[in-house]
């Protein structure tokens, strides 16, 4: 598992976890970083619960969470969020939070995904002006 010193930066961890994996699941979480940091310039990277790579802003965005046979987005607010294109496909039975499951050889739609950043950018935003 990536190294969880003090002193190393969640990018430099997630770095070391997308290299770690080596295989399919950490290239599919190397485009998903880089699709939600298309989406969202400014969004700030973390790294919590032990080794989960987390994005922010205003408060969480989604995870990326790595499994056996699945990379794993949530979204920590999803319920809120539309989802015209349908992405959400896994936690669908809780109130706040939805996910994604991307498995081995799932393509990505881009523009979809990129949108449902933007979405929870824009909610975290909301709430954070209150």
């Amino acid at each position: 598992m990536a190294s969880e010193s003090k002193s190393e930066s969640p990018s430099r961890l997630i770095d070391a976890r997308i290299k770690e994996l080596g295989d399919w699941r950490g290239e599919l979480l190397g485009r998903l970083r880089a699709l939600i940091k298309d989406a969202d310039p400014d969004v700030v990277e973390e790294w919590k619960w032990r080794g989960v790579p987390v994005w922010s802003h205003d408060g969480i965005i989604c995870t990326g969470e790595t499994y056996k046979n699945v990379v794993k987005t949530t979204f920590a607010k999803g319920a809120s969020l539309d989802d015209p294109s349908g992405l959400f496909n896994s936690s669908l039975e809780g109130n706040t939070r939805r996910a994604i499951d991307f498995h081995e050889g799932d393509e990505i739609d881009e523009e979809a995904l990129k949108a449902l950043v933007r979405e929870a950018v824009a909610l975290n935003a909301s709430k954070a002006r209150k």
